[in-house]
């Protein structure tokens, strides 16, 4: 059966008889769920949530009130056809959120599992978020943005469109993200800039010391020896190799918007 004889739907709700509906799940009062809709087991759709068709939510989703899923895209050239938002499992979305499906045809935003998103945002079309991301609120993450997994993204965050973040970067309240910003560090200014490791998450993420001294080391080359970059990253190769030096070597080297440089006048603190 499309609906699981487990579910939950309150009175006041609309649910498409073409959605499919796993067990366990709860849909608040007055959500509504078009049709070619897919959600999982043991989800929460409190009061007020619209998943719009083509939307695709895993298991154990917990979707708070006035968020709406599956938006058309906030795209001029966009002409209707079908496109997808899937979501991984585990997610918390808080309130007043919209997140747009893809905008070319059978393409598709995706956002992982075990992510945590805050109040009063927006994640625009054909986006990749990782898994355990924390996006707090009021960021805004243009179209066709990738962030990686376990990046934390403070309050007012605005992200350009197709810009990348790598796994474990910090991106401070208020920061205005325009270029790439390689992994493991913490950027903060309106004019984007390097300001050191992110301690604070390498440490709860269970890196080791020396894995934290490399990471130094590598921040150090990068930023402030006054090499080239690609002088940077041959030395980071040779004579600190491991797998965190590798991902930040194989991330710039990859980058189509150039990574984020730091400004000499204005040196952060690394410590």
């Amino acid at each position: 059966m499309p609906v699981h004889t487990s579910v939950y739907i309150a009175p006041t709700a609309s649910v498409d008889p073409a959605a499919l509906i796993g067990p366990g799940t709860k849909i608040g009062e007055f959500c509504v769920v078009e049709s070619e809709v897919v959600i999982g087991a043991r989800c929460v759709l409190e009061p007020y949530v619209y998943v719009k068709r083509w939307t695709h939510l895993g298991d154990e989703n917990e979707i708070s009130a006035a968020t709406v899923l599956g938006t058309d895209p906030l795209d001029k050239s966009f002409t209707g056809e079908r496109s997808y938002l899937c979501i991984g499992n585990r997610n918390k979305i808080r309130e007043h959120y919209t997140i747009s499906r893809g905008t070319r045809p059978e393409s598709e935003t995706r956002i992982g599992n075990g992510n945590f998103i805050m109040t009063a945002g927006h994640i625009a079309h054909n986006c990749v978020i990782g898994d355990d991301v924390v996006i707090t609120t009021g960021a805004l993450v243009a179209g066709y943005c990738t962030i990686e997994d376990q990046v934390f993204l403070s309050g007012g965050v605005l992200i350009h469109q197709f810009s990348k973040i790598g796994r474990l970067a910090m991106v401070s309240g208020n920061t205005r993200v325009t270029s790439d910003l390689p992994p493991f560090f913490t950027y903060s200014g309106f004019e984007v800039q390097p300001r050191g490791l992110n301690l604070v998450g390498l440490k709860r993420a269970g890196f080791s010391s020396d894995e934290i001294s490399k990471l130094k080391t590598a921040y150090r080359l990068l930023y402030r020896s006054g090499l080239k970059l690609e002088q940077a990253l041959a030395r980071i190769e040779t004579e600190i190799p491991s797998v965190e030096t590798r991902q930040i070597i194989d991330f710039i080297r990859s980058s189509k918007r150039g990574i984020c440089r730091e400004k000499r006048t204005q040196r952060g603190d690394e410590e």
